[in-house]
């Protein structure tokens, strides 16, 4: 029983380590959460189908990109999985019986929606931390920020920065502006309460502190820290 015990966690080992060094090059056809989806489309409360559609990284509008680290990890680009800071802040509102506050980088999000299920269990917190450590350890930054818009939902049924850019906005992913990604992003915290076809007065009000972020963290310009610009040739001396 041992030895079989032994066996049955080195192979779950070898295999979640498989995937995500696998997930780093392979883009993922479908993820947990959009399983679900799928599996309880047209129920009562649930949508009648479900969209979902890979963009890739040079084909995503800059501003989307930002817009989301703005609104869910500013912190991103420096930490290594873990936002310790908001940790500390949501576990000391837990104890003065405040509204926790959400602590889950970018990362977390991607290990959480990408290989696991909704829910608070202590089971499943430690799966998605271990996940999260994989990740961080097996991925450049820009690589979990590139799935990231492509699996997250932005309303019901929608998975996925280039299914969303064609539902609300009648347009590809690459040619969304700073306001449009900026409403997208407003939405993450509970896209099945909030709408992008018909955002809430607290939504717009989102969006507009989501720009000030945007611009207060650089712009565009922060993604340089992801995809540096190739070295310039130097230039010859004149004779």
């Amino acid at each position: 029983m041992f030895r079989f015990i032994a066996w049955l966690l080195a192979s779950l080992l070898a295999l979640s380590i498989g995937s995500v060094v696998l997930l780093r090059w392979v883009d993922p056809p479908t993820t947990a959460f959009i399983v679900r989806e799928r599996l309880a489309a047209g129920e009562p409360g649930r949508p009648q189908s479900v969209q979902h559609r890979w963009v890739d990284w040079d084909q995503i509008s800059p501003h989307i990109k930002v817009a989301v680290i703005a609104a869910e990890d500013q912190k991103f680009l420096g930490h290594y999985g873990f936002d310790l800071d908001s940790i500390n802040d949501a576990l000391a509102d837990r104890e003065r019986g405040r509204r926790v506050r959400g602590a889950s980088t970018l990362t977390q999000q991607v290990a959480k929606n990408l290989f696991l299920w909704p829910g608070q269990s202590w089971v499943r917190k430690g799966l998605e931390a271990y996940f999260t450590v994989l990740i961080e350890a097996l991925w450049p930054k820009q690589r979990i920020l590139e799935v990231y818009v492509n699996i997250a939902e932005f309303g019901s049924g929608v998975f996925g920065v280039g299914a969303a850019a064609e539902t609300f906005f009648r347009k590809p992913a690459a040619r969304l502006n700073a306001p449009e990604a900026a409403l997208l992003a407003a939405v993450l915290p509970n896209p099945k309460r909030m709408k992008v076809s018909s955002p809430s007065r607290y939504v717009l009000s989102r969006q507009q502190w989501i720009l000030g972020q945007m611009r207060g963290l650089g712009g565009v310009g922060l993604l340089q820290q992801l995809d540096p610009p190739p070295p310039k040739r130097a230039k010859k001396k004149k004779s």
